[in-house]
């Protein structure tokens, strides 16, 4: 079955975007950016709410070919990535992406059992609706030394305990990243 991670840059107080969307104060130094891309590539699959493959699909297919080289390399990356889009709104997606508009639990169950290796789910939302069903096996918070105020928070209201287990601590120049295991 495959592994489903959910990883997001993390203001100290919780958010992963500030009040008005946006995530500039995220920018990732050469180190961080580097790791980003490493990981990325033993991605089989990325689950993107509408919101992240908008944004996402807004910049990378676009990068200038006088971009910094490790940008380029992340904008090759994404492209070719298989993506599913969970999305009621949108009517048609690209660059290796599948839309589906469908129960999103349902389809991601569908996911892990068809593989063995690793997915990522980006967007708070859609992350939100597979925690209470425990989809999501292991979390992975880059925790940038800001406190937003308000915004998106990277973790919703639940109406149980989600039970984690810290599997590594990361420091980076810019950024500590904690990694949890769900139990």
């Amino acid at each position: 079955m495959r592994r489903l991670i959910y990883g997001f840059s993390v203001s100290l107080d919780g958010y992963i975007n500030d009040r008005a969307g946006n995530i500039d104060w995220t920018d990732p130094d050469d180190e961080l950016h580097q790791f980003h891309n490493d990981r990325f590539r033993d991605v089989e699959v990325s689950l993107h709410g509408r919101r992240l493959y908008e944004l996402m699909a807004e910049y990378w297919p676009h990068v200038p070919e006088d971009a910094p080289r490790i940008e380029r390399e992340f904008a090759a990356l994404w492209t070719e990535k298989p993506k599913v889009v969970f999305s009621r709104t949108l009517t048609e997606v690209h660059w290796n992406s599948t839309l589906v508009g469908a129960n999103a639990v349902e389809e991601v169950r569908r996911l892990k059992a068809g593989g063995d290796g690793v997915m990522e789910v980006g967007g708070a939302s859609l992350a939100a609706s597979l925690m209470p069903h425990g989809l999501i096996d292991e979390y992975q918070l880059f925790l940038l030394p800001v406190v937003l105020g308000g915004g998106t928070p990277m973790f919703p209201s639940l109406a149980e305990r989600l039970q984690l287990r810290l599997a590594e601590t990361r420091h980076f120049d810019t950024v500590v990243m904690l990694r949890y295991l769900a139990e």
